[in-house]
């Protein structure tokens, strides 16, 4: 059995898979709420599996839970955990940037839709709006942007009156009350963002991509992008799973 994990800003995914590759259990936790106590309260199937677990790999972008979460397994459960900028990824994917200047997340995403023949862009709509750049089997690089819900929550927090919103799929681009006009702006503007951006990067390589929408907000703008996308917000579990060949 395998136990992959995806810790991000906001929350982290545990998850277990068979030898086969088959997903048996996934544990969802708040990042920002990861204790001793509360992983021993979380991670309790876990536990009951120990003896079947054989590799334990890690994609990070919080070091200090990482190292929290390394040390609960490894001192209650004698499980050794590696984060995968601790392995070397050269047979699985070429990388032509600095590799600690990119988050463990976007590698691992590139990984997971890597095929070694196809080109594509990666938009992952997380606490930072993100793009990753794969040509074949090389990663290019990318571009972070805004993330939907930070800019919106410090919007809402700076300005007195606009209240919380949620975030919906709008058609109209008026909008009619302060709360229509805000999710206006965020859901075309994003989409403009994303269009102008993807635009860009085909015509600064002279290529043709796929493109892979993942995060938390994709869903909503799948269909609204003019260019013809896929979602798939499993690609980092995707990417973990490959790397677990190299432990």
């Amino acid at each position: 059995m395998y136990v992959i994990g995806d810790i991000g800003n906001t929350e982290t995914k545990i998850c277990v898979y068979s030898s086969q590759k088959k997903s048996i259990k996934k544990i969802i936790l708040k990042s920002n709420l990861i204790s001793h106590s509360y992983l021993k309260k979380k991670l309790f199937f876990i536990f009951k599996k120990k003896a079947d677990i054989k590799k334990v790999i890690f994609s990070s972008v919080v070091p200090k839970k990482f190292k929290l979460i390394k040390n609960f397994l490894l001192k209650n459960l004698n499980l050794k955990s590696f984060e995968i900028k601790d392995l070397s990824i050269k047979k699985l994917i070429k990388i032509s940037v600095n590799k600690k200047q990119i988050g463990s997340d976007r590698l691992c995403n590139a990984i997971g839709v890597n095929d070694n023949k196809n080109n594509y862009i990666i938009v992952d709509f997380g606490t930072a709006t993100t793009f990753d750049v794969i040509i074949k089997n090389n990663y290019l690089g990318g571009i972070i942007a805004p993330g939907v819900s930070l800019s919106l929550s410090t919007l809402t927090s700076k300005a007195s009156l606009i209240p919380s919103i949620k975030l919906k799929r709008v058609k109209n681009i008026l909008g009619k009350t302060t709360i229509s006009a805000v999710r206006s702006g965020f859901y075309w503007g994003y989409i403009g963002l994303v269009e102008n951006i993807i635009d860009k990067i085909s015509k600064h390589t002279n290529k043709k991509f796929k493109l892979i929408l993942t995060g938390g907000y994709s869903h909503l703008f799948i269909k609204s992008i003019k260019q013809k996308s896929h979602l798939d917000k499993d690609i980092t579990i995707k990417g973990l799973l490959k790397i677990t060949e190299l432990l």
